[in-house]
């Protein structure tokens, strides 16, 4: 039965027989048949019927819920007896928001070398897909703020705190200042992260607090648009100090506290709170916890 229930899973999460039979690597027929089997063995219909798929059922939303629990439950199983023979291997999946991306280095590396069995599998995503991607199993590790929005039943490590700056070319208006203001920021031409990511949400609710809002030239999801941007002296933008320092920000690029507020959030690693967790969460989320005691990034 566990077969079905992922068939059942890869169908609900494609929501297209063709699709997901592709991704499973079997035929549209077969899978029409295990998904027949399954409501037979269940004694309930999960997808509504029609010439393509209409979604599913209420009774098939329920089997979808114990479907991921169940395999999720399996997979666990499996990786416990395979680390048990062979130490910990197969693949970690992480999704994380962009601004976090260029840390995950930190955690991936050391990582793999007490483990290369391990590959991983990283992906940029905003906060909320983030979330919905570990709740659908299709993720074992996010990388995402901690005390900004709703996060759910998860489990969580903090590893750093968020501080933001003006990133403004050797020139431009205020590039000299040891510091500036939020209502000062809102005045220079600036390239920010899109309305669906959660660094602009954070950045539009602390210009808010300052009495103004943003008014940017240029939106993208892309960190490397905005950074690109930048780099022509035409453009400034708002992030984080530990991602501009990442990217090696030199002269003539000027990185200049933010205050009035004088903002911070947290960023964290999360899990689906799930016990156990399989060997290669676990693992992972120990090595988060000590890099962040390690380097006291909690503070």
């Amino acid at each position: 039965m566990i077969d079905k229930l992922e068939f059942f899973i890869a169908l609900a999460r494609a929501e297209h027989f063709g699709r997901a039979a592709e991704e499973l690597g079997i035929t549209q027929p077969t899978l029409s048949a295990a998904i027949k089997q399954l409501e037979d063995q269940l004694g309930v219909l999960l997808v509504k019927r029609g010439s393509r798929f209409q979604g599913l059922t209420p009774e098939g939303e329920q089997v979808l819920a114990w479907a991921r629990r169940i395999a999720g439950d399996a997979r666990t199983m499996r990786e416990e007896m395979r680390a048990a023979r062979h130490g910990l291997s197969g693949r970690l999946r992480i999704a994380a928001i962009p601004t976090a991306l260029a840390m995950i280095a930190a955690l991936t590396t050391p990582f793999r070398e007490r483990h290369p069995g391990v590959n991983f599998s990283i992906l940029s995503r905003n906060s909320v897909e983030v979330l919905t991607l570990l709740g659908n199993f299709d993720i074992d590790i996010g990388i995402t703020y901690l005390d900004n929005e709703p996060l759910g039943r998860v489990v969580s490590v903090p590893l750093y705190s968020e501080r933001y700056q003006l990133i403004t070319a050797a020139g431009n208006p205020l590039s000299e200042r040891e510091k500036v203001t939020w209502a000062e920021v809102a005045e220079m031409p600036l390239c920010l992260l899109t309305p669906d990511m959660q660094n602009r949400r954070i950045i539009d609710h602390h210009l808010a607090e300052a009495g103004v809002s943003a008014r940017p030239t240029l939106e993208s999801n892309s960190m490397i648009v905005l950074f690109s941007h930048i780099r022509t002296g035409k453009w400034s933008s708002i992030m984080p100090l530990n991602l501009a320092e990442t990217f090696g920000f030199t002269e003539p690029i000027r990185a200049i506290p933010i205050v009035e507020p004088d903002a911070s959030h947290i960023v964290g690693l999360i899990a689906a709170r799930r016990e156990p967790h399989t060997p290669l969460v676990a693992a992972f989320l120990s090595e988060a916890a000590a890099l962040a005691d390690q380097l006291d990034l909690r503070t």
